[in-house]
């Protein structure tokens, strides 16, 4: 009688999900995947789809106030009309996308590696007046972590404002005695969808991959690097960690604010309200750098960041270079990689040799083959592991942000990139970009394609896996 039971409900449940799947699957391979997958395994397979495969863009997380920052500009064919340039589609496409225009009066640096990265985070956070705003994917405990507490005990008792998000999976090791030490202190702070049974278990697979910090609303920091020593000491086994980050001055900082405060009000259902940039700050803003901040998340209509990647790379006209440690792209990129490579396209990429990720790195490799084949030239970073996420083109466009070009950022993970529309900004990043290429190892197609069969086997393994990473 049990089994009859338990078998009826199985059958109901399984079939209930089929139906879900073939009415709203996001993609027809992975619609297919999931169905195989429910048919052949019973129950761990429809375990699996609760927690990794349903429908982000179906089902929202969260339904934010329609009117939750009254200052935060709404699409508008108005506003859209007065995008100019080279890259006013792109600047229409981001702002439809994440309700962000494009900004002048903007003063950027790139910051590059731990040391100086953090250097300049600990400056700006020491002439915090009003708030500090942190959000990381990964927060590990460390000389950095410890630093960054007797930081925040000092400005909190000279009055600033401090919030914290950490993510709940990224940050799984930070342990409850800083998290005690820290709400002991006054900063409040919340964990990003936090592994537990209910309603969050079935979130699992979506976590906040964003670095975000954001001081007093005028200064602002974003890109790979993530609170970890392992920026300064390097990791056992792997080496130092390469990276980029960047600091904004201007009313980018703002729309980043805005992103923080967006995950806040997620995370504690707290409003806040953006601070005005004062006319003290504005003076400090000696550049008019054009930046777009592009905010994109499973909750959104469309793949925000994807498709930003996807439009650079079509306009591209001269060359297109890509640093990125996990290049895992969908049929999209992968069309548009070697159309414009095929069309005479200088197209680059970048990728560390060294891997964090084993089976990641097959599947990163496994994409190799077709890329040379169509004139893309691709080097292997031997020092360390390289993290950056960095895309250039033409001397004109760049970005620098969470993002990797693989299904995780697009469809799974909440992500953030800073797009600039400016030529000294391309040409810094075109320089170290082909620094780097000149200390790397090129692949040759010819002798790429005599690699070991143990080789190619990895990486059908790897590719077969990647929807899973």
């Amino acid at each position: 009688m049990w089994t009859s039971i338990f078998i009826g409900i199985y059958v109901v449940v399984a079939f209930s999900i089929v139906l879900s799947i073939l009415l709203y699957g996001a993609k027809p391979t992975k619609s297919l995947a999931w169905l195989l997958a429910i048919f052949a395994i019973p129950i761990g397979g429809i375990f699996l789809y609760l927690l990794l495969g349903r429908n982000r863009r179906r089902y929202k997380l969260i339904e934010l106030e329609k009117d939750l920052f009254n200052k935060q500009p709404k699409p508008s064919h108005q506003h859209v009309n007065e995008f100019n340039g080279r890259y006013k589609k792109l600047m229409a496409l981001n702002y439809r996308n994440s309700h962000f225009p494009p900004t002048t009066g903007n003063d950027l640096t790139i910051l590059k590696d731990g040391k100086t990265t953090f250097e300049t985070i600990f400056h700006a956070l020491e002439c915090a007046t009003k708030r500090i705003h942190i959000q990381y994917y990964i927060f590990e405990e460390g000389d950095l972590a410890s630093s960054l507490l007797e930081l925040f005990e000092k400005k909190i008792a000279e009055g600033v404002v401090i919030r914290l998000i950490y993510d709940g999976i990224g940050s799984f090791s930070l342990s409850k005695k800083y998290l005690k030490e820290l709400i002991k202190i006054g900063v409040e702070v919340y964990s990003f969808l936090p592994f537990k049974f209910g309603r969050y278990f079935y979130s699992l697979n979506f976590r906040n991959h964003r670095k975000i910090i954001v001081i007093d609303g005028e200064i602002a920091f974003t890109g790979g690097i993530n609170i970890s020593d392992k920026y300064l000491k390097g990791q056992v086994g792997l080496g130092k960690w390469h990276d980029m980050h960047l600091k904004l001055i201007g009313a980018a900082a703002t729309q980043l604010d805005q992103v923080f405060m967006t995950d806040w009000y997620l995370v504690s259902t707290k409003l806040l309200q953006p601070i005005q940039i004062p006319e003290k700050t504005k003076e400090l803003v000696v550049q008019n750098e054009m930046v777009q901040i592009v905010a994109g998340g499973p909750d959104d209509d469309f793949p925000a960041l994807e498709q930003t990647y996807f439009t650079i790379i079509n306009m591209a006209k001269e060359y297109v270079y890509i640093t990125n440690p996990y290049i895992i792209p969908g049929q999209a990129l992968i069309r548009a990689l070697q159309t414009v490579a095929l069309s005479g396209v200088d197209v680059r990429l970048l990728v560390s040799e060294n891997a964090d990720n084993k089976v990641v790195s097959w599947s990163v490799h496994s994409y190799f083959e077709l890329f040379l084949k169509a004139g893309i030239k691709i080097y292997l970073f031997p020092d360390g592991f390289l993290h950056s996420k960095i895309m250039v083109s033409d001397d004109a466009v760049s970005s620098i942000g969470t993002a990797n070009l693989d299904d995780r950022s697009f469809e799974q993970n909440y992500e953030v990139n800073a797009i600039m529309y400016h030529k000294h900004m391309a040409e810094l990043l075109k320089e170290d970009f082909l620094q780097d290429c000149s200390i790397s190892n090129e692949l040759i197609y010819e002798e790429y394609i005599k690699r070991k069969w143990t080789k190619k086997l990895q990486e059908g393994i790897g590719r077969v896996l990647s929807p899973l990473f």
